[in-house]
This record gives structure tokens, C-alpha cells and sequence, in this order.
């Protein structure tokens, strides 16, 4: 990994600001965006690595494009691209205004579209990356309280999961990352009904895996050639993890042969 070029949003704290400082370990160059540019600024101090910040929102589509030519420019490339900024969900759905919904799926699930989609032609003509896709346990089940949460990661699921099968005869590796509780602001920073920040968080969360071991983890998944890495410490996660974990890329070939006309470019048969 040293030398290689990692881009990663929701890098100011929590599971990005551990991505950052693994990666930084493994001797990447860093570009590190997010809302709050200090906060970045202090991560990338904790790094200690060539970086660049570009801050941004993550429903800002538009700045998406602008970072993604900054970036590209700046590294001469992306070698991996780690989708994660994103917010979570605490209300019940018969209470819960559709501009909550609208945010949700703006934020989780078409900013890492909107980012990944500005950069796929380049990744494709080099023929190499990585795009990792920091989904949730939520995004392979639902859960009470977090209906808009649920859909938009399980939409990101399955934007990966088409993803892996088209880019991998151009050599790039898509992989689906569903956390358990990792211990971070993710309860404290969730919407509630109204839009509005809950500002308290969960047990499950606060007695969940440390960030730092959670990157860890997470890049020695990928290391060892796992295409979805689910990382859960609790009873009930670790089980769901288990269940749902995705097949193998047999699967994946299958889904294709389904597909008219893209079983022949994948080079299985239609039969």
C-alpha cells in the first residue's frame, strides 16, 4: 500500500478519522473530506502522512464532481476510494417527515453514488482501484427506528454488489463493508422524527468496537481477499453478520448469466 492514493469521506472522526490513521500506518497518501475542515485538519496531524483535505457535504452532488477532479489531479489517480460519510436514523417511520427520508437517501446513499460515479470512467480507463463501500448491518436487515437508515444502506448494498460484477474485468475491486456498532457519534448525530439531532446515544454503541481496531480489522478482511467484510462484536451482530455475509463470486457469475448480453463480456455462458 505505500505510495497508494486513498480517498476517504466522513474523515473528521469515528470510522473514517481509524481508516485514516490505518491507512496513513500502511504508508498511503491520504485525501481526507468531510463537512468540518479543522476537524480534518487534525486528523491528517494525527497521520502524519502527505494528505490533502477537501472538504465538502456529502449532498452537495455538484462540489462532489469539483472534489473529484481536485483529487484526481492531486494523486495523479485514485487507488482507493472509502465511501463513508454518512448519518444515521432514530425514529419511528409513522412519525417521520419525508424530508428525513429525502436527507437520508441524499446523504447515504447518493453522495457515495454521486462520488464514485465521478470518478469510475478515470478508474476504468487505468484499469486498477479500489471502491469501498462503508455500508451497515442495517443495510443487510432492518431495523426498528431506522427505516430511512435501513433503505438507503441497503440501496448502497446493492450499488456495490452491481458494481463488483461490471468493474471486475477492468480490475478494480468493489467491497461492502457492514459494521455493527462501532463506537463513535453515530447515535448522538442521528435525525430524529423532525429532522432535528438526537444528541444521545445507545449502549449498543457505546460498548461497541473501538474505530482504530475496527480499520484494523477491516483492512486485513480486505487483505485476505474477503469482497464483504462484516465486522460485528455483540451476540445478535455477530450472528446476523455470519447469516448474511454475501456468497462467493460464483454468485456473483450467476447474477450475470441472467443479464442478456453481459454474460458474454464476463465470459461465462448464458446455458
Amino acid at each position: 500500500m505505500s505510495g497508494k492514493a486513498v480517498w476517504i469521506t466522513g474523515a473528521s472522526s469515528g470510522i473514517g478519522a481509524g481508516l485514516a490513521r490505518a491507512y496513513a500506518k500502511r504508508g498511503c497518501r491520504l485525501i481526507l473530506s468531510g463537512r468540518n475542515e479543522a476537524a480534518l485538519a487534525e486528523v491528517a496531524a494525527q497521520c502524519g502522512t502527505e494528505h490533502l483535505i477537501l472538504p465538502f457535504e456529502a449532498s452537495d452532488f455538484a462540489a462532489a464532481q469539483a472534489a473529484a477532479d481536485k483529487a484526481w489531479d492531486w494523486s495523479g489517480g485514485i487507488d482507493v476510494l472509502v465511501n463513508n460519510a454518512g448519518i444515521s436514523q432514530r425514529s419511528l417511520a409513522v412519525d417521520t417527515d419525508f424530508a428525513v427520508y429525502r436527507k437520508m437517501i441524499d446523504i447515504d446513499l447518493l453522495g457515495p453514488i454521486a462520488l464514485t460515479q465521478a470518478l469510475l470512467k478515470r478508474m476504468v480507463a487505468r484499469k486498477s482501484g479500489q471502491i469501498v463501500m462503508i455500508s451497515s448491518l442495517a443495510g443487510k436487515i432492518g431495523s426498528p427506528l431506522r427505516s430511512a437508515y435501513c433503505a438507503a444502506k441497503h440501496g448502497l448494498i446493492g450499488y456495490a454488489d452491481s458494481l463488483r460484477i461490471e468493474l471486475s474485468p477492468h480490475n478494480i475491486s468493489v467491497i461492502g463493508v457492514t459494521p455493527g456498532s462501532i463506537r463513535t457519534d453515530v447515535s448522538r448525530n442521528a435525525i430524529t422524527a423532525d429532522g432535528g439531532r438526537r444528541g444521545v446515544s445507545d449502549e449498543a454503541i457505546d460498548t461497541g468496537i473501538d474505530p482504530d481496531e475496527f480499520a484494523e480489522r477491516m483492512l486485513a478482511a480486505i487483505d485476505a481477499g474477503q469482497r464483504e467484510v462484516a465486522i460485528a462484536e455483540h451476540g445478535m451482530e455477530q450472528m446476523i453478520a455470519e447469516a448474511r455475509r454475501t456468497p462467493e463470486e460464483l454468485f456473483d457469475r450467476m447474477i450475470a448469466t441472467f443479464n442478456s448480453g453481459y454474460a458474454a463480456k464476463m465470459g461465462v455462458s448464458e446455458q
